[in-house]
This record gives structure tokens, sequence and C-alpha cells, in this order.
């Protein structure tokens, strides 16, 4: 999608966050154009929480990624048009450790604020300030069907964001 990202509201985002996150897949990324690194995501939510607007994202401990988000004060939730499905799979599948994500996809980093990146390609960017996280601790889990989503036990830690800007293209 052509086009220059426009600042909005939350409240004004229209997608359906269902098929956002779970269908539709996001890029998780935290850094600077210095320094940066991207993965795939298909768990996290929206919501309202301590008065703030929210993004929460889940991030395994083994991922580069988690590397900078817990160095980072922000990170960014990316949405992309489905025609971009490959760098999604891509960034899903690849270790940041390994290869150079943007060179070998051509997604090209951007930032729109200070201490954030995201992609030129992107149709929908949450820029979101860390407020709190928690690691997944198995001995809460109800539902015994959790545990196959851990086989090896490298349970994901949970990042809470508060949205500070959202930007989608014109």
């Amino acid at each position: 999608m052509s086009g220059k990202f426009v600042e909005t509201k939350p409240e004004e985002v229209n997608d359906n966050v269902f098929r956002l996150v779970g269908t539709d897949w996001m890029l998780v990324t935290a850094g600077t154009l210095n320094s940066w690194n991207t993965m795939t995501a298909s768990w996290g939510a929206f919501g309202n929480l301590w008065m703030k607007n929210i993004a929460i994202c889940f991030i395994r401990p083994s991922r580069r990624t988690y590397e900078f988000l817990e160095s980072a004060k922000f990170f960014t939730l990316s949405f992309f048009d489905r025609k971009y499905r490959s760098i999604l799979d891509y960034c899903g599948s690849h270790s940041g450790r390994d290869v150079d994500k943007a060179k070998e996809t051509g997604l090209i980093p951007v930032s729109l604020m200070e201490g954030t990146v995201h992609f030129e390609q992107a149709r929908l960017v949450f820029i979101c300030r860390k407020i709190y996280h928690q690691d997944i601790d198995s001995s809460r889990f109800i539902d015994p069907e959790i545990f196959s989503f851990y086989p090896e036990g490298d349970y994901h830690r949970m990042y809470l964001g508060e949205l500070v800007k959202v930007f989608r293209k014109s």
C-alpha cells in the first residue's frame, strides 16, 4: 500500500482486532533504526487497563526480539496488507541472529517517533510504551490444553504497552 502515514486515534481504528492479530498477524519490533529486531506474532490483545489504551504481546525468551524488548522503552506492532504475507512468514521462521530480515524480505525500516522502528510497507502501526511485563506461570494454567503450546517449557513473557501513537496509511 503506497501513501504516507497519518496519525489517528486508537478509537478510530476500524479493523477487527481478532482478525488483525490472529489471522493477519503482526510484526513486533523493538530497537532503533541503528539496531533493531522484529518477529512475527499471532498472539496478542488490545484493550483498556489502568485508564490507558493498551496492547499486549507475548515473546519467548529464546527469540532475539526478546533481548531488544527487554532493553527498549517502546515497541511497535505493524500490520500489513495480505500481499505481504510471505514477509510475515519469513520473519516468523528465521532468527534475526542468523539473517538480516530487512535485506532478505525487502522490508524498509522507518521511524515516526524517536526510539522506535516500524516498516514502510505497513498499513497500520501501533507505537507502544512498555508499562508492565510478566512471565507466564504454568502453575496458573486452569485449562490443561495450554500445556500443549509449551512442550519444552519455554513460557512467554507478556508485555503490556500503552498506545502512545497510532498511524495508518493514507
